[in-house]
């Protein structure tokens, strides 16, 4: 390992919206700021994103892109990198794969989590176009369009149900869930809205000229549908907060840091922002995320540096 004598002031793991809004914000305020990106953005399948004002409908690749020209701007540095091992010793030492070991008196976590998919042949290659999970991030331009819902836990009834405000063709396929498992207000709900619930195994996806036509049970029956709503299995990459000891709560969507409101851990100077610090946060809420830790970081270096005399 060679070791790295530079000094940072602030380390943020992660280049995505909390990531780069954060070294923004701290590049602004003039703080030397280094940004460590493995290059593995959640949203990298989507083909554009939806919901950010101003933003609505441009492609990730693009919005990250801006985001990096713009950081750079204020002098932030940006290495396509992976920290692999990180210790608290006074401040923060990170070791990137490369060699490298960087400190630094903060260290943001935006690394954001790990989408994993059901298992279910043809879903994966089709994730991101017609098989989507959010219809916040996809309802208008799926909308008044064949649906399905692919059912691999109790809450995939209030996913169909959200599902039925962009179409009123739904069908929840049960797959992993018995219909003993829904509640009688589900039932009530679901026939209300108008969502047909389909018992039985998926077996697979069927698609013609690159596009979703249908779903295809264990029994043969295929029901024809032009999109199909997933939701994977979210996979916090957690592995530096839990190193360096930061307090996880768990939720029904994996381990997350107990933070406060300004993105702090239980652990002095580590913070975390974006879907590292919960499992709903959309493009959007990530950039504010990261943008509130970088104030806060910034502020808490201020107030320091005048406690230890330093003008």
């Amino acid at each position: 390992m060679t070791e790295n004598n530079g000094y940072e002031v602030v380390v943020v793991v992660g280049g995505g919206a909390a990531g780069l809004s954060a070294a923004l914000v701290l590049g602004r305020s003039r703080r030397r700021t280094l940004v460590v990106d493995a290059g593995e953005p959640r949203n990298a399948p989507s083909a554009h994103m939806q919901g950010y004002l101003s933003r609505d409908g441009m492609s990730p690749a693009e919005f990250l892109a801006v985001g990096r020209e713009e950081i750079a701007r204020y002098g932030v540095e940006l290495v396509r990198d992976r920290v692999v091992d990180v210790a608290r010793e006074g401040d923060f030492a990170a070791v990137l794969a490369s060699g490298r070991t960087v400190r630094a008196r903060h260290l943001v976590v935006a690394t954001g989590l790990k989408d994993e998919l059901p298992p279910v042949p043809g879903l994966a290659e089709r994730f991101g176009r017609d098989v989507v999970h959010c219809p916040y991030c996809h309802g208008w331009e799926v909308r008044d369009l064949p649906t399905g819902v692919l059912a691999t836990s109790p809450l995939s009834v209030h996913q169909a149900l959200m599902a039925t405000q962009w179409s009123k063709d739904v069908r929840l396929f049960l797959h992993e869930v018995g219909e003993a498992e829904l509640t009688d207000q589900d039932l009530r709900r679901l026939a209300t809205a108008g969502v047909t619930v389909v018992p039985g195994e998926v077996a697979g996806l069927v698609t013609a000229d690159d596009r979703l036509t249908g779903v295809r049970l264990a029994d043969g029956t295929v029901h024809e549908r032009a999109v199909l709503y997933a939701a994977p299995r979210a996979v916090p990459r957690n592995d530096l907060l839990i190193r360096l000891g930061a307090e996880l709560r768990e939720t029904p969507f994996g381990s997350y840091p107990v933070i406060d409101e300004r993105g702090l851990t239980t652990v002095p100077g580590l913070w975390a922002a974006g879907n590292a610090s919960g499992f709903a946060e959309q493009v959007i809420n990530a950039a504010s995320r990261g943008y509130r830790a970088g104030a806060a970081i910034n502020g808490e270096l201020l107030m320091a540096d005048l406690d230890d005399g330093t003008p």
